[in-house]
């Protein structure tokens, strides 16, 4: 089969790669669509230690074969990405995202979407609705990790929040957050990503001057998510939430936050909250119904030949997303 490798030499294109075989409770997937993530960019400048394999997590496919679970075959699935021991105190307690043997799809240990094919285990799929397009469904990995934040944080019409960052999660997180009714606003450098933003009912702050950046820390927020995927939003973002708020950090990226400040977190009583990956079934009602928009996202779309073009067209500034169709 065809598939977009992360080698030493950087991302390849293999057209001989070994296509994989299910093992027991998984599942064989055609891949019909995978969308680029800013994580695919970051392991190719060497986030999480060097992995080596086919990148790619965010996709919607078709099961092929399920040795295990036949009435799976034929039917339209998305896949949550980690995948545990089953085995360990953290599987135990069902924190399998967490555990410290896991796979993660493209990400660690596991072959991933950017090929004709991949394995899953059952229990990671979900079924998708018949009226959901494939361009739509291949968002749903994002817009969980999106979700996750409400499954962390209680929101209410009376929540002033801020979303720091414009680009491919962070307007996902706007929209979710948004279901809420909270006092939200995003901030942001490009104007026409804030401008899309606002055609899907959001309030944006276009971060146009550090003096602005001055006068947004003077009101600060309850809640700040920072998913500018920069190790410098950390610093603006800590600017931005009030005494005893909350930052929830959405960014990963290679490499360590520069000037980190601890200390005023303590003495500000701030609650930093890492955020990851979230629930899937939400993110396909909202999809289905239409109440979050993910087209006008859509920048680009290479076949799976193309794929390494792909990745260097997503890594280009400003742009959104980019989908890889095998």
């Amino acid at each position: 089969m065809r598939a977009l490798v992360l080698t030493d030499h950087g991302p390849l294109l293999d057209t001989d790669y070994p296509t994989p075989r299910p093992q027991a409770g998984e599942a064989l997937i055609r891949v019909r669509l995978a969308g680029v993530c800013a994580t695919d960019l970051h392991l190719a400048a060497g986030y999480k230690g060097g992995y080596r394999g086919v990148l790619g997590h965010e996709f919607v496919g078709e099961v092929t074969a399920a040795p295990d679970a036949p009435q799976w075959v034929g039917r339209r699935v998305v896949g949550e990405l980690n995948i545990g021991c089953g085995r360990c105190a953290l599987c135990g307690r069902g924190l399998g995202k967490h555990c410290r043997q896991r796979q993660s799809l493209g990400i660690i240990g596991r072959d991933g979407a950017f090929a004709d094919y991949l394995t899953l285990p059952i229990t990671n799929l979900h079924s998708v609705p018949d009226a959901l397009p494939d361009e739509q469904a291949v968002f749903v990995e994002p817009l969980a990790a999106a979700l996750q934040i409400l499954e962390q944080v209680h929101l209410s019409p009376a929540s002033r929040v801020f979303v720091l960052g414009d680009g491919r999660l962070g307007q996902l997180v706007a929209q979710a957050l948004a279901t809420t009714g909270c006092d939200l606003a995003v901030i942001g450098r490009n104007p026409q990503k804030l401008q899309l933003l606002n055609k899907a009912g959001v309030t944006t702050t276009h971060l146009s001057t550090p003096a602005l950046l001055d006068r947004l820390a003077a009101m600060p927020a309850d809640v700040v998510v920072e998913v500018t995927g920069s190790p410098a939003g950390f610093a603006q973002a800590r600017r931005l939430v009030r005494p005893q708020g909350v930052l929830v950090l959405k960014s990963t990226f290679a490499g360590a936050l520069p000037d980190f400040d601890a200390s005023s977190l303590v003495v500000d009583e701030v609650t930093v909250l890492g955020s990851r990956c979230g629930p899937f079934a939400p993110a396909l009602r909202l999809l289905e119904a239409g109440r979050v928009q993910v087209t006008p996202l859509i920048q680009a779309r290479f076949p799976l030949d193309d794929a390494v073009t792909a990745l260097r067209h997503a890594g280009r500034k400003g742009v959104l997303k980019v989908l890889i169709r095998p």
